[in-house]
């Protein structure tokens, strides 16, 4: 009971911010004396500490209490082909160091290796130690698989689909005591624009990322939705015209939409339209500024996307599709394209709209999940249940 009321004092803390003894009283249903002693635990245990005191009403003043953010951090992880993405946060969530980097890893053993140094790296320019993470989130491309220790569909990073390479991250980014989980970075990008962005407060969502590759990440009733295996939201291996013999998703290329719709499809499309570009982000650009030839580009990925996500609308019905990545990101050129396609095959057209964290959805992402991670280790690993227990 004590380890309770604990809990609920520091919920309370977290979930409406700093409040007086009575305040926290009234938005628990504890009495003024358990509350008095819930704090002293909890601010003995660093989990709480005083602000000041209210001078709001008669009598004397009240002591204001908060939780305290620093009693433990989080690590948030993005592994994306071209950049690895690295995040500190304390326990309310606000970033302390941030760490970007290139990824010219052209193994896994040298990618593990790489992201590693570089968390080392982040915490320590936050002042930190290993041991004051609780909990490290990663989002990675393709369904980890943690019974074999296997990412598969990561054909995008060079030898991220050998088999134990999951089991070899973990271990690099546990060693001080993490909790280390590794999740797919459609999924996270989901979570975090719903925690944070464009989808916050949405039930039923689908979070579209296309850039070198293509995914999905889905919330239903706010909870990521992973299927039966994992691998919900992996629309890389829809089928998408004739179907080669070699087709399918035990081989290790891109599948056919993924072919069809990510980056490299609309540079080819560019290209064979007679437009000299080196990436996507440049076929947009000009299809921004004007050029004809551009414009008929966007719309045909306009309509390639619409055929994806009519797939998934017709089963999900979701409230919302948000767009991301590198490609998805141009919501002001695709999403009306997009409505009127989808018009013609689906009887609800859900809204469709830009993400509003950018490249930092699936950090944001993570970070959020870690935080529902440590805020229970941390009140487990400063032996307050068990001391509750003793009491």
């Amino acid at each position: 009971m004590r380890a309770l009321n604990q809990r609920l004092v520091l919920d309370r803390l977290r979930t409406r911010g700093e409040a007086t003894r009575p305040q926290i009283a009234a938005g628990t249903g504890l009495s003024k004396p358990t509350v008095g002693q819930a704090l002293l635990d909890l601010e003995q245990h660093g989990l709480v500490r005083t602000t000041g005191r209210s001078l709001a009403g008669p009598g004397r003043a009240a002591v204001v209490y908060r939780a305290a953010p620093d009693a433990g951090h989080v690590v948030g992880v993005d592994i994306g082909r071209r950049a690895i993405r690295i995040a500190v946060a304390d326990l309310e969530g606000s970033i302390v160091a941030r760490l970007d980097e290139p990824n010219r890893c052209r193994s896994a053993s040298t990618l593990v290796r790489t992201v590693s140094e570089s968390v080392e790296r982040a915490v320590a320019s936050a002042g930190l130690s290993p041991h004051d993470v609780v909990a490290t989130v990663v989002g990675t491309p393709g369904v980890p698989d943690p019974a074999t220790g296997t990412v598969h569909r990561a054909p995008n990073l060079p030898g991220w689909e050998r088999r134990g390479v999951l089991h070899e991250l973990v271990a690099a980014l546990a060693g001080a005591g993490s909790d280390v989980v590794v999740e797919n970075d459609a999924n996270l990008c989901a979570v975090g624009e719903h925690a944070l962005g464009a989808a916050l407060g949405v039930d039923v969502l689908v979070c579209l990322t296309v850039g070198t590759g293509i995914g999905m990440g889905l919330l239903v009733e706010g909870r990521l939705f992973r299927g039966a295996h994992g691998a919900a939201g992996e629309i890389a291996d829809l089928p998408f015209g004739p179907l080669p013999s070699s087709a399918g998703a035990g081989a290790r290329r891109p599948g056919p939409v993924e072919t069809a719709a990510a980056g490299q499809a609309v540079v080819d499309a560019a290209r064979a339209a007679g437009l000299t570009v080196r990436s996507a982000k440049d076929v947009f650009r000009l299809a921004r500024g004007g050029d004809a030839r551009a414009s008929r580009v966007v719309a045909e990925e306009a309509e390639k996307l619409a055929y994806v996500v009519a797939a998934v609308t017709a089963v999900l019905d979701p409230r919302l599709i948000v767009l991301g990545g590198g490609i998805g990101g141009n919501a002001d050129l695709l999403a009306a394209p997009m409505r009127r396609a989808l018009a013609a095959t689906v009887p609800v057209v859900p809204e469709i709209v830009a993400g509003q964290l950018g490249e930092d959805a699936v950090l944001a992402g993570a970070i959020a999940t870690a935080l529902g991670t440590a805020r229970e280790l941390v009140f487990d690993r400063r032996g307050l249940r068990r001391a509750a227990g003793e009491g």
